[in-house]
């Protein structure tokens, strides 16, 4: 049964579920197992991060009950210190994170998640890619 509330359980479920996508994905699983590893053990520091990340973005939604471990870290920074990568594999992001809270939640709570999805992509998009003309004086 898809859940309608978000709790620190459901947040946990979502980011183990997309995970587990995310590695067995043709293109995205290479860039994150060359990044984090291939073994189990050093992913588990990162879910712990994506634990607290999300729950703390969701808990603003309404859909959210309980407490959450408040995130402090500084995604943008820590994206631009990795080799840069194809900028489409943002897309393959969100077509497998957008499959994940579909089948986990209801279509009400799912949309929250895929609104906050859509937000950090192109946040980090542009913060990794876009580089405007200088303007010649």
């Amino acid at each position: 049964m898809k859940k309608d509330i978000i709790t620190a359980e459901t947040v946990k479920f979502v980011v183990d579920d997309f995970y587990r996508r995310v590695r067995k994905d043709e293109n995205l699983g290479p860039v994150f197992d060359n990044m984090i590893g291939h073994d189990e053990k050093p992913w588990e520091p990162h879910l712990e991060i994506m634990y607290s990340f999300w729950s703390t973005l969701m808990s603003s939604t309404e859909h959210f009950v309980g407490d959450h471990v408040q995130y402090k870290g500084n995604p943008m920074k820590k994206h631009m210190d990795i080799p840069q990568f194809e900028e489409s594999l943002f897309d393959r992001w969100l077509v497998l994170f957008h499959e994940t809270v579909r089948d986990v939640h209801t279509d009400d709570v799912a949309k929250h998640y895929i609104e906050t999805s859509e937000r950090v992509a192109q946040s980090l998009r542009l913060a990794l890619y876009y580089r405007p003309n200088k303007v010649l004086s």
